[in-house]
């Protein structure tokens, strides 16, 4: 879930092999000139805006914050404009309403919830983005970030920071000793799940405690079998969570859950270990698994608390598809929205949109943009490069977190609604219609509009 501070990667080293694709894929070559502002918003001067002071909210604190200050100093070097940033933590979203509400937002707020984006723009809170932004936008990002951002006809928002939530990690000896390869669809991951049982190897580690690596796995499978139209017809509550495609989807997620064999701890156990631990425990020595499912942030997880070299020791797949929707990519992420229509601040929001700002934390590892014109040499590492690849390759076919669209108060928030059915349904795997109720129970307590 992208309101925690689980996103930053810093990672192995470079693979000619890999390298070369991921720059095919951005439709550049490794001696390419082009400037690191890339794109349209290179193509025009930044104005002067000296003494203009410009207000910043965010969730990154720590060594992020230090990440996006020097994206923000940035953009004052080039301005001379002066920006100050606040951090607010797992609860930006929270704090930024208590702004409003006291007459005081901030210029700019990067939220990591469409849902909320969603309804700061039906309430007039946050701003239409101005003709250039928008041009900018198509132009770099396509249709489907322009389609995110849009709310009513009119762009809201743009996305800076993205995570990738297609990627599955995996232990490379656990692999090599039991003679598998990754699996490229669900059919042959519950097989593969099975002959690591048979080897004496326990397949996966799921971190059950936090509510949401649940969602997370539920909506790559959902994807997967009932397609983007059906996922965002669910993500709006336009169809009832009792639908048979959510039956589906939680019955194929059963397949895994059923079997307590297949999983450390079995369901028990895994209802009592966090995602922290959950990537820690497929990668520590002796492993206790041999693959753990969660976004590309997984791998400062495995890089900070155990030996496992990313690259090597551990390495990802695509989530293994479920039905016939095989080239996707769920993702989170932070988009960046004004709170006002003053120039400054479009500025800033179209300096946050462009390749200058993406290529600057990019260097610094733990970030991914849908930028096109972002040259894949600003990545620092081979892993990373593969991850962005799979986010350009995907192109309209990228999908936002299911729960990040939707209100906070069902699909956000600890111990309830959403998350915590998820957490029902792990303790009761083979209750795939107590679960689909339960989920639409919640559902209909909250406002969707």
């Amino acid at each position: 879930m992208s309101a925690y501070a689980y996103k930053r990667t810093k990672l192995g080293c470079m693979v000619a092999a890999v390298t070369a694709l991921a720059l095919t894929a951005a439709g550049c070559s490794s001696s390419s000139s082009k400037p690191a502002a890339g794109g349209s918003a290179s193509a025009a001067a930044w104005p002067s805006l000296s003494g203009k002071h410009l207000t910043v909210l965010a969730e990154w604190s720590g060594a992020e914050q230090t990440d996006f200050q020097a994206v923000l100093s940035k953009f004052e070097s080039l301005t001379g404009a002066s920006v100050t940033y606040q951090s607010g933590g797992s609860s930006t979203g929270t704090v930024l309403q208590t702004k409003i509400a006291g007459g005081a937002p901030p210029d700019v707020a990067l939220l990591p919830e469409p849902g909320l984006i969603n309804t700061l723009a039906q309430q007039g809170q946050i701003k239409p983005l101005d003709q250039a932004i928008q041009q900018e936008v198509a132009a770099d990002d396509g249709t489907g970030w322009q389609n995110l951002g849009t709310v009513g006809g009119k762009l809201y928002s743009v996305a800076f920071k993205i995570s990738n939530k297609t990627t599955f990690w995996y232990n490379t000896a656990q692999f090599q000793q039991a003679g598998v390869t990754p699996p490229t669809n669900w059919k042959q991951f519950i097989a593969d799940c099975q002959t690591f049982v048979d080897d004496g190897i326990t397949p996966v580690s799921v971190g059950g405690s936090d509510g949401w690596t649940l969602a997370d796995w539920f909506q790559n499978i959902y994807l997967s079998e009932a397609g983007p139209d059906m996922y965002n017809k669910l993500a709006h509550h336009q169809i009832t969570w009792t639908d048979p495609t959510v039956v589906a989807a939680l019955t194929t997620f059963g397949q895994l859950l059923g079997n307590p064999k297949f999983v450390v701890g079995g369901d028990s156990g895994a209802l009592q270990t966090s995602y922290n631990n959950s990537v820690t425990q497929a990668f520590t020595s002796p492993p206790k698994a041999a693959m753990v499912f969660e976004g590309d942030f997984s791998a400062t997880q495995i890089t900070s608390t155990t030996g496992a070299k990313i690259g090597s020791d551990a390495k990802f797949f695509s989530f293994p598809s479920a039905g016939t929707n095989s080239n996707f990519v769920q993702v989170s992420g932070d988009m960046a929205t004004a709170l006002n229509s003053d120039p400054a601040t479009m500025e800033l929001i179209r300096f946050l949109g462009s390749a200058t700002a993406d290529s600057i934390w990019a260097a610094e590892g733990g970030y991914l943009s849908p930028n096109k014109q972002v040259p894949m040499s600003a990545y620092p590492d081979a892993t990373t490069r593969q991850e962005a690849t799979m986010l350009l390759n995907a192109g309209p076919n990228v999908d936002f977190s299911l729960d990040d669209l939707s209100p906070a108060a069902f699909g956000g928030t600890v111990g309830s609604g959403y998350w915590a059915d998820m957490q029902y349904f792990l303790a009761h795997p083979t209750d795939v219609q107590g679960t689909a109720q339960k989920l639409e129970a919640d559902a209909d307590k909250v406002s969707w509009s």
